[in-house]
């Protein structure tokens, strides 16, 4: 088990305030279950445990199934996943691993066939904040914490 190495939330609350409200600011007008999707597999590919655990039980209360948990890890191999699904997570992969993947001109053009350029900012700006946030929790090992845990570091800031 990881021992977590401090609380950012005790150590720059208003820094992490800032941080937190810019990460709920930014998904407005998107569909909640689809940033759950969008959020799980970054984690995944980011190896966050901590996060992951918040955004399966999240998926879960809107309504998300089991399956679709469990093989978003081989959505290209399945076809329980939208076209539109499988254009934000094919842009999460790349964004996740840019400095690999790049940003290939296949995957923007079906970003492109299913989201408006509106959407196109704000789901590049969740792909940025999730990945933020695996970066926060696997930096200071930040693992899975109760609901009850997170809102005590944050009242405590």
């Amino acid at each position: 088990m990881m021992t977590p190495r401090l609380n950012p939330v005790a150590a720059a609350a208003a820094s992490m305030k800032a941080w937190l409200d810019f990460s709920t600011g930014a998904h407005e007008g998107l569909d909640a279950g689809l940033l759950e999707l969008i959020k799980i597999r970054s984690s995944q590919l980011n190896s966050c445990a901590g996060c992951l655990d918040i955004h399966v039980k999240a998926a879960r209360e809107l309504g998300e199934t089991e399956e679709r948990i469990y093989l978003l890890n081989a959505w290209r191999e399945c076809a329980l996943y939208t076209p539109r699904e499988r254009a934000a997570l094919a842009w999460t992969e790349a964004l996740t691993l840019v400095a690999t993947e790049r940003a290939p001109d296949d995957v923007y053009a079906e970003l492109k066939a299913n989201f408006t350029d509106e959407e196109q900012v704000k789901l590049t700006l969740i792909i940025n904040v999730i990945n933020g946030w695996n970066r926060i929790a696997i930096g200071f090992n930040l693992g899975p914490t109760s609901r009850t845990q997170r809102a005590a570091a944050w009242k405590a800031a």
